[in-house]
């Protein structure tokens, strides 16, 4: 197979220009217009960042994105998924809000914003993954998958489980369903948090298989009947039901790869990755460390795989900075460094197994091209 093509453009603006033209300059020239986007249904995946983080990217990109979409005759719409944990973006109103608060509305992006897996997590499509070796079937955002084309505009930065955050993990993980989220978190099945349970039953009248089941009027949830389709975590007032979260970093990964499969087999996709404000963990944390190493710049590609290894390489060649949590890592142990910046933060985490399982299953190419866009 040959090398795929990563366009990259870095973040100096000279007099006369600036970053967001830079932007829509880069994906103009990475191919984006020739895919048929007139009259189409465009999904923009990006994070809204949870409140209190400031790492996430600005709306002014996902605008600049939007307006590209526009003229060429596309209907785009930014797009991502509830969380599975307790938080600012647990539900559609409360992620609508978080959305809001970090400046993602109409008027700054230039388009409406979806919640694609819908108001409590449970609008879902069940997608078939074929060649999938943990996934069969994969839960994904109903609205993702009513999109014509599929566009992810990822902030590249760290990942205390998957290593980085990048396309596979935007796509992947962020187009689950909270139940589609449990299932690439967990071996096992959601369990309840007895202490926070009302006896409500809604879980119960949510449970197709008759799970839930109720002692002191307190829920617990009967393994054996449970299939483990997370629905009652989407259901529960009080967020007293609990997926395992018992699931390995390294299957964890491809799991994502197996979603980002589903996600975008069959239609047009376009992938953006912004390598800034690089953070040692996900925009789902309330807070955000120093970066870890200087902004590079922004890359593009048809091909997600190929996009996260050009990403991950530009960080790693990057100088460390000081009074990071990268720095610190290495103060307190210089012979562990392995040159890879994200393994440092993180010994626990394999990002390789990730990528290695993507190009196994098919949906991209490890070896790339890196065009350079002035």
């Amino acid at each position: 197979m040959s090398a795929s093509k990563v366009y990259f453009t870095d973040m100096r603006a000279k007099n006369g220009d600036n970053l967001l033209s830079k932007l829509q300059r880069l994906i103009k020239t990475a191919g984006i217009g020739t895919i048929d986007l007139q009259d189409k249904y465009v999904a923009i995946k990006m994070h809204f960042g949870e409140p209190g983080n400031l790492a996430f990217l600005r709306p002014n990109y996902a605008k600049a994105v939007a307006d590209v979409v526009k003229e060429l005759g596309g209907k785009p719409f930014l797009t991502d998924c509830n969380t599975l944990y307790v938080g600012g973006r647990k539900n559609a109103l409360d992620h609508l809000d978080s959305a809001n608060l970090n400046g993602f509305n109409p008027m700054t992006t230039g388009c409406q914003i979806l919640i694609a897996d819908g108001l409590k997590g449970t609008d879902e499509a069940l997608v078939p993954v074929e060649g999938g070796t943990y996934v069969k079937e994969a839960k994904i955002g109903q609205a993702v998958m009513d999109a014509d084309v599929f566009i992810s505009l990822s902030h590249f930065k760290g990942h205390e489980a998957a290593g980085f955050g990048g396309a596979i993990k935007n796509i992947g993980m962020g187009c689950g369903s909270r139940a589609g989220k449990m299932e690439m978190h967990s071996a096992g099945k959601p369990h309840v948090l007895t202490d926070l349970c009302i006896g409500c039953h809604m879980c119960e009248k949510i449970c197709a298989h008759d799970a839930p089941q109720f002692k002191d009027k307190k829920a617990y949830i009967d393994h054996d009947k449970c299939v483990g389709c997370g629905r009652c975590i989407g259901v529960c007032p009080r967020d007293a039901v609990a997926a395992a979260s018992d699931e390995s970093n390294d299957i964890l990964n491809c799991k994502m790869a197996e979603y980002t499969k589903a996600v975008i087999e069959g239609r047009p996709n376009f992938h953006i990755s912004l390598v800034i404000d690089v953070s040692p963990y996900c925009d789902c944390h309330g807070e955000n460390d120093a970066a870890i190493v200087p902004n590079v710049g922004m890359f593009a590609s048809f091909d997600p795989v190929a996009l996260d290894v050009a990403c991950a390489d530009a960080v790693n060649a990057q100088p460390v900075l000081s009074n990071s949590q990268l720095s610190e890592a290495l103060e307190k142990d210089q012979e562990k460094h392995c040159h890879d910046h994200f393994h440092s933060i993180f010994p626990d985490t394999n990002w390789e197994s990730a990528i290695e399982h993507a190009v196994k299953i098919g949906i991209g190419n490890r070896e790339y091209e890196l065009v350079t866009v002035k």
